[in-house]
């Protein structure tokens, strides 16, 4: 029988995060992948290098890739150095990659990174969601409360 997955992720070092994605989109469900990196990719995120701000993933030929996300490339790398925007594969298992993919295709949702980090195990790791765009109104919905929760806690804080 398989382990249960944890509900949050292990997250020790966080390299990388997408803050405008929770803003942008309406965030459904959450995967944990893995990251095929090379070595001189995984000592600039070590370094606490990367973003991820305009990347998403692709389902291409049942493998997920994690398209223009910017690991810049290693000051002390030789000449055998990376390319700081090739695509990266991701690391998941079947059923969660069929899964994305009919959610992709039938509901018209995207794959948004949320963020890069590192586990417990020194792994590299990225937290990926499955989202649907917000319109205009649905943000400034989102605006709105922010604002009220951050007013409602001053008025709380003031009374005592």
């Amino acid at each position: 029988m398989a382990r249960p997955k944890p509900t949050t992720f292990d997250k020790q070092k966080v390299v990388a995060e997408n803050r405008k994605a929770r803003f942008n989109y309406f965030i459904e469900e959450t995967f944990e992948a893995g990251l095929a990196l090379q070595g001189t990719e995984v000592k600039a995120l070590r370094a606490g290098e990367g973003t991820i701000a305009e990347s998403y993933a692709e389902v291409k030929d049942g493998q997920v890739f994690l398209i223009n996300a910017n690991i810049p490339e290693f000051s002390h790398g030789n000449r055998n150095n990376h390319q700081p925007k090739r695509p990266r594969k991701l690391l998941l298992h079947e059923r969660e990659i069929n899964k994305m993919l009919g959610a992709v295709e039938r509901k018209g949702m995207t794959l948004v990174p949320l963020s890069i980090y590192f586990n417990s195990k020194g792994r590299a790791k990225i937290e990926l969601a499955l989202a649907k765009g917000k319109q205009a109104h649905d943000k400034r919905a989102t605006i709105k409360d922010r604002d009220w929760k951050r007013d409602k806690a001053r008025l709380m804080r003031e009374k005592g």
